[in-house]
């Protein structure tokens, strides 16, 4: 199997939001955010699948070392990386200027996962959501194109607020996993345990935290909203869309009133298929007023 079909693969078994994001795209943008997308879920695989079996977080980082090896290999001209989705990765670098750093940032990220999971404070927090997402969009844009340097921050914080939403869906099974993301401070404010979570009680104070985290999601999804350049919204389609389908997401998880115990919370895929269309659109309508 080559390398292209590979990423494309796993991309489309995820049935990641991010896919309904690609569907936007040029093929040959297209093929080099499967890679990056490709790669991010397999080191991310490394420690969740890792923990799962019980592995022993040496040989994990031995394994993220390898994939830092990879990323290197992709930056230097005689090298060639080892493994298919390293290869593709390396070609999607070779025609695109996404940054060395990005890509270490993200392994650097999901190794904070090994270190045992826990934060005091919102700001402590952040650090991790930029790693494991905002520096996925610093990636991806380079791929998309932009003109207006507000685009990485529009990455930034929306990666910010997408990696949020992410943890309000998923706050009870990462805690029976033993990562507690919320921020210890908060926990201690409204009086939940951690205990709370991994057992799933659903209490007037665990609405009320998760508002909180809600309301922190939506400030950075206004961030970043603020700092969309219009300019570029035909080539950053694909990050709307993206943005637009968290965005239902956590209006979702407010409208379960923070029920997130009993199942996985999800937007529709008939949903997501109209959300992309819909930012396609307008990107395009948007295009033509700015150029008349």
């Amino acid at each position: 199997m080559s390398a292209t079909h590979l990423v494309s693969r796993l991309t489309r078994r995820s049935r990641s939001n991010f896919y309904y994001a690609f569907l936007t795209l040029p093929r040959a943008r297209r093929h080099a955010l499967y890679a990056v997308y490709a790669f991010c879920r397999t080191v991310d695989d490394v420690v969740d699948l890792g923990a799962e079996r019980g592995a022993d977080p040496a040989r994990l980082r031995d394994e993220l070392q390898t994939w830092r090896r990879e990323v290197a290999h992709c930056y230097i001209t005689s090298a060639v990386p080892a493994r298919p989705i390293g290869q593709h990765l390396a070609a999607a670098v070779r025609a695109f200027p996404i940054p060395r750093e990005a890509l270490e940032a993200i392994v650097d990220g999901v190794e904070m996962d090994l270190d045992g999971v826990r934060y005091e404070r919102a700001e402590d927090l952040y650090l991790y959501c930029y790693r494991v997402a905002s520096a996925v969009g610093l990636a991806a844009i380079e791929i998309f194109g932009y003109s207006d340097p507000r685009a990485r921050d529009y990455a930034v914080n929306l990666g910010i607020a997408l990696q949020l939403t992410n943890i309000l869906r998923d706050v009870g099974t990462d805690a029976q996993a033993g990562r507690v993301y919320l921020p210890q401070a908060d926990l201690h404010t409204f009086g939940v345990s951690e205990d709370d979570l991994r057992h799933g009680r659903y209490t007037p104070a665990f609405v009320q935290l998760m508002e909180r985290q809600a309301g922190r999601a939506r400030h950075f999804y206004r961030r970043a909203q603020a700092a969309y350049p219009r300019a570029d919204a035909r080539s950053l389609v694909a990050a709307d869309v993206m943005g637009s389908i968290y965005f239902a997401l956590l209006g979702a998880i407010e409208a379960r009133r923070f029920r997130v115990f009993g199942g996985r919370i999800t937007v529709p895929a008939r949903r997501k298929v109209g959300i992309a269309l819909r930012c396609w659109v307008s990107a395009r309508l948007g295009a033509r007023r700015g150029a008349a």
